[in-house]
């Protein structure tokens, strides 16, 4: 694994979110979590297992005194999930992004698909883009709230 890279993914709390691929509607979900999700080289499924636990459990959602104290799993969102290997672009080094550290497609396809196949499995509903097809996603960000969470942190 390359130093300081890892699986992540950018959580967006929304009111609503969609992909779509050639002018078609793949996956469309209501309230819940917009999640954009970069594979590393060197991830496994000790990193899907990670991020599954933080997208359902992370207390982002508003209680009834409005503060982020609920989770996903409390509120029963859903998640659009979409691969999207540029969140492992580096920046440092010139003006053109190195993604030197994205994992290979067939490593990434497969955890990707394991962390929805993970959620679905813990009962959330997950909609997903199309594995390295050219996406537009639209959503309404509910806030906004966004995070970035990595695999690695706090392990």
């Amino acid at each position: 694994m390359l130093v300081g890279i890892r699986m992540k993914a950018v959580l967006q709390r929304v009111i609503n979110a969609s992909v779509e691929v050639d002018d078609k509607v793949v996956g469309r979900i209501q309230h819940g979590l917009m999640v954009l999700l970069g594979v590393a080289k060197g991830d496994d499924e000790s990193d899907t297992q990670y991020l599954v636990d933080k997208i359902r459990s992370l207390r982002i959602f508003a209680d009834d005194q409005g503060k982020m104290n609920r989770s996903l799993t409390d509120v029963g969102g859903a998640v659009l999930l979409v691969s999207q290997f540029t969140l492992l672009g580096r920046t440092d080094n010139g003006r053109r992004p190195s993604f030197d550290g994205a994992a290979p497609p067939d490593l990434a396809k497969r955890l990707y698909e394991q962390v929805a196949a993970d959620l679905r499995a813990c009962g959330t509903p997950v909609e997903t883009g199309v594995f390295a097809a050219h996406m537009q996603v639209a959503l309404v960000n509910d806030g906004p709230v966004t995070f970035v969470v990595d695999s690695r942190e706090g392990r």
